[in-house]
């Protein structure tokens, strides 16, 4: 079963450990949003996940790790785009997938949190990087179809324009927005380079 990109697949183990490494999860994506990143204390998700907070230091050691799994481990929202061989479908839909995905509160709160925190904070600069890793690795096994691969600058140019309407513009990121973003950066990639000049044109 394909993972939507804003989850990640927990790694297999103990099914109770998994099972509280979930209802964690759920509860931090419920008082997130109430309490913002500051307000969200290990001691007050223990109580709310009745957990110790040894658990919570065993599962996350840093609030950037907790913000880490909780966007890449948010709801499965059942849009997740399937591979394929035309470039243009393929970016499109995972352009979707991914506002829909920051359109949670709580995967929002989150993203904002780690990005204002990674200038002065150590662990939550690693877990920004992480994400963009794990959501750029995602998007070249979609487009293994297409025999295309995008390198980092062509990730950014096609995800830049959405995150900057959502959190700069503070603006709504309609399909028409992203047709016109997936075209635009469409033109942007080099056809010389691509296997057969497949570009879902």
């Amino acid at each position: 079963m394909q993972q939507p990109l804003h989850r990640r697949r927990p790694t297999p183990g103990n099914p109770r450990v998994q099972r509280t490494r979930s209802r964690v999860l759920t509860v931090a994506r419920e008082l997130l949003p109430q309490t913002g990143p500051a307000g969200l204390t290990y001691a007050l998700l223990a109580e709310r996940a009745d957990v110790t907070r040894q658990t919570l230091y065993r599962h996350w050691p840093n609030r950037a790790a907790l913000l880490f799994d909780l966007i890449l481990e948010g709801p499965d929202l059942g849009n997740y785009p399937e591979p394929g061989s035309d470039v243009r479908t393929v970016a499109t839909n995972w352009l979707k997938s991914l506002r829909d995905g920051i359109s949670q509160p709580a995967i929002r709160t989150a993203v904002l949190a780690v990005t204002a925190q990674a200038d002065h904070d150590p662990d939550s600069a690693q877990a920004l990087v992480r994400i963009g890793q794990d959501r750029h690795a995602s998007l070249n096994t979609l487009l293994e179809p297409s025999g295309v691969q995008i390198d980092d600058t062509e990730f950014t140019l096609l995800y830049g324009p959405v995150l900057a309407r959502l959190f700069l513009d503070r603006g709504q990121v309609t399909d028409e927005f992203i047709d016109a973003t997936v075209a635009q950066w469409l033109t942007t990639l080099d056809s010389s380079q691509r296997p057969g000049g497949r570009r879902g044109r």
